[in-house]
């Protein structure tokens, strides 16, 4: 007798439902990977779209690269001006303070000034009559001298007294211009001078050389040495010496225009008047 090999019963509605519901996935499946493979205009488009997205990208990030350069850049110069803007501040303020103590001095020299002005006012008022008599003293002193340029002597005066009107003229000029004419009065009394000139000699006019010797002695010679004199201070006249001191007064009127060394020689003197 053969035994049966028994089979499990299967539920046939149960398998059914089962392939309904996997066969439309593997389907699905299978048209995907059929398309893949089926369609490579499709996935060459798709690559493309990236490769264009990142070109575009990259070249968007390269401009962004480069303003952030510029800007860079930009920031750093503008970081050297501000601090050399700040070196010049610096400078300014130090100069500032050094012009307010400046200004601050100068303040009190011009209240200084203005009291200085005030007192040049005031010495000037008196100042202007005391040089008019300066003036009048020296010509009262040129006159009772010995009569020694006497043209030369006087236009100087007379050009002081000219420049005392004169409203062009500063004040401490006329003054110094008056105190010179003393000087060189001053100075005639310690030179030795030859000049030529014309004098008169018991009422003749004679052209000499005159030879004065400071404030001492004023002689006199004519020219071809015939006749030698001298001016008396207590006549108040030229009068004419003996020829003993002929060759001595020549070699004074040589070295007085330095045609000869300078050396000593006899003049005569008068001798100082007594006192009454």
């Amino acid at each position: 007798m053969k035994k049966q090999m028994l089979r499990p019963s299967i539920d046939r509605p149960l398998i059914q439902k089962i392939k309904q519901k996997i066969m439309p996935k593997v389907s699905l499946v299978f048209v995907a990977v059929a398309a893949t493979v089926m369609s490579p205009t499709l996935s060459a488009t798709t690559l493309n779209d990236i490769f264009q997205v990142a070109g575009q990208m990259n070249t968007t990030a390269t401009r962004s690269q480069s303003k952030i350069d510029a800007l860079t850049e930009e920031t750093r110069l503008l970081l050297s001006e501000y601090k050399t803007v700040l070196k010049e501040i610096e400078g300014l303020r130090v100069y500032n303070r050094q012009l307010d103590r400046q200004i601050t001095n100068q303040e009190s020299e011009m209240v200084k000034l203005a009291s200085a002005i005030d007192d040049v006012t005031v010495i000037e008022r008196q100042i202007t009559p005391l040089m008019l008599r300066m003036i009048d003293g020296l010509e009262q002193f040129v006159d009772l001298d010995m009569p020694f340029l006497l043209k030369e002597r006087h236009e100087r005066i007379s050009s002081r007294r000219e420049m005392m009107d004169r409203a062009d003229v500063a004040v401490s000029e006329k003054f110094s211009q008056i105190f010179r004419a003393y000087q060189i009065e001053n100075e005639y009394g310690r030179t030795i001078e030859t000049y030529g000139d014309t004098i008169v000699i018991e009422g003749t006019e004679r052209k000499v050389d005159m030879l004065k010797i400071g404030r001492v002695a004023l002689l006199y010679q004519t020219p071809d040495g015939a006749e030698t004199g001298m001016y008396n201070k207590n006549t108040k006249q030229f009068e004419e010496i003996d020829n003993s001191y002929q060759s001595s007064i020549r070699q004074g009127i040589r070295m007085a225009r330095q045609q000869a060394t300078q050396d000593m020689f006899s003049i005569p003197v008068h001798g100082a008047e007594v006192a009454q």
